[in-house]
């Protein structure tokens, strides 16, 4: 009988019972999402994981594997966090075929062919990325002693990524998951 309290101390009492789905919520709670990644059997809950770990391209793997609008919305999303934009787009329509009308699809559409088509005109991933603002304003104030504080040259990848997720309107959880994962790559 010792023994036996002693194997549940060790492994932990939830983890004798529970399914590998139920380990993997339990580790994504806890904010470990690759080891909940690691866990999960449902390859949604697993892309997913993938995706709030910052392993894009794993996610990408993940939801290809599956045929709903959601995975085809998700894989979409993380091809843009990879910079496959013409992928993102067929996959984001795949979205939009099994879901019509799906704002949240046709939003990640629009940003993923704009930045493609950015990407197509310059040839690179370098370039003015400030198109479609209402206006530039340079800031010359007392802080900066009066000098100019523009900065030039283009946004890197990362930035305009940034910019891309403040600009979704996500649910909160989705919200909150997406900085988190933002403030993590940008930890040194």
């Amino acid at each position: 009988m010792k023994r036996l309290a002693l194997l549940f101390l060790l492994i932990g009492w939830q983890d004798v019972w529970s399914t590998p789905d139920q380990r993997g919520q339990r580790l994504m709670a806890a904010g470990r999402y690759a080891e909940a990644a690691a866990e999960f059997a449902d390859p949604m809950r697993r892309g997913v994981a993938q995706f709030r770990a910052g392993d894009f391209k794993a996610a990408a793997e993940t939801f290809g594997g599956i045929d709903i609008a959601d995975a085809a919305y998700d894989q979409g999303t993380a091809l843009i966090m990879l910079g496959k934009y013409d992928e993102a787009i067929q996959r984001l329509d795949q979205a939009l075929a099994l879901r019509p009308g799906w704002a949240d699809a046709m939003a990640n559409r629009a940003l993923a062919a704009a930045r493609g088509a950015k990407i197509n005109k310059s040839g690179s991933d370098a370039g003015d990325q400030r198109e479609g603002a209402d206006q530039i304003v340079y800031d010359k104030d007392k802080k900066s002693g009066g000098q100019d504080t523009r900065t030039e040259g283009a946004m890197s990848d990362q930035s305009v990524r940034a910019l891309w997720l403040k600009r979704i309107e996500p649910r909160p959880a989705e919200f909150l998951r997406s900085r988190f994962l933002f403030q993590l790559e940008q930890k040194p």
